[in-house]
């Protein structure tokens, strides 16, 4: 069963090349660009019975092309010969609306074997809510070796449309105040609310957020500078997302954009989490480390089995 809309998304993990801090390869970190060797990395690869992946954060890596089980694993011998593929199946279906700190966990307890087995650094490709799983897991993993994180029409900052999937889940309930269920405690035992942003009800949203407010650095607690340091590990931030895709809400969410009070869509740079650098887009942007791929024509079921947009966005960060 598809389920489509906002539901969790898939993730890809595999061996990239790593930069002197991560194993043998004394070279530069842009070492896709020819200064290190290139080797056989570990791919994981979600099982799938649909036409499309319903894994939260499943690991794989080189590819987003995920028609079905049998097509998956086709584009891999094409673009990155001898990669191992290791198969993770976990948040299927109605399992994918857990709370998200819970998946965080679950896929973290997966992925770190695969990190393991591969000193040199992995590539993360994640997609939709998997985006968001795999940004928090970033931050609460002190030891990652990720080279590239690739966001793939994830809502990253956050959710703010009425879709499908939600009248689904509360069908009584509009965009204009499903805020009453989703910042209660009750609510927050949602994944689709961890990550619900009402423009209009900011101070609702930062004491109420479990999950989103806490990995952008809106909220104090704690662990805020260790998980900035964490999240700062990573080689490379790679956005992608586009003005068709029908369910992210804004789409320019997948680019760190939101929208204010009034509904206007500010950018990236314009956010208050930038210009603070609450969790470091700032500084990564500073160091040349975020990419931002905006593609039109692609509806959100249509991101990890459209080969053009793999090709453009996704394959040059992958080696």
């Amino acid at each position: 069963m598809a389920w489509g809309e906002l539901q969790a998304g898939a993730c890809w993990a595999s061996g990239g090349c790593g930069s002197p801090r991560r194993g043998s390869c004394s070279c530069c970190r842009s070492c896709s660009r020819g200064c290190c060797p290139r080797l056989p990395r570990p791919i994981a690869l979600p099982t799938n019975r649909s036409s499309w992946c319903t894994v939260s954060l499943t690991a794989h890596t080189a590819s987003a092309t995920c028609w079905n089980t049998s097509t998956s694993i086709a584009p891999f011998p094409q673009t990155h010969p001898g990669t191992v593929v290791t198969v993770l199946d976990l948040f299927d279906g109605r399992e994918s609306l857990r709370p998200l700190w819970e998946q965080v966990q679950g896929f973290g307890e997966a992925v770190a074997p695969i990190m393991a087995k591969a000193p040199e650094g992995v590539h993360l490709i994640c997609y939709s809510q998997g985006g968001l799983v795999c940004r928090a897991l970033l931050s609460v993993m002190d030891e990652h070796n990720v080279d590239s994180f690739i966001s793939l029409s994830s809502p990253q900052m956050g959710q703010y449309g009425d879709t499908d999937y939600l009248k689904w889940l509360f069908p009584t309930s509009m965009r204009s105040n499903l805020y009453r269920i989703c910042y209660s405690p009750w609510g927050q035992e949602f994944s689709i609310c961890n990550y619900w942003h009402d423009p209009h009800h900011d101070d609702l949203y930062l004491n109420a957020s479990s999950f989103l407010a806490l990995i952008n650095g809106e909220r104090d607690h704690p662990n805020a500078t260790a998980w900035r340091k964490n999240f700062l590990r990573v080689g490379r931030l790679v956005l992608i997302g586009g003005p068709d895709d029908g369910v992210i809400t804004p789409w320019q969410s997948s680019f760190f954009g939101f929208y204010d009070a009034n509904e206007t869509v500010l950018e990236m740079e314009e956010q208050p989490v930038y210009l603070r650098d609450s969790f470091g887009l700032k500084t990564l942007l500073a160091r040349g480390a975020i990419v931002r791929c905006p593609m039109a024509g692609i509806s959100h079921t249509a991101w990890h089995s459209n080969r053009t947009l793999y090709e453009a966005c996704i394959e040059p960060w992958l080696s």
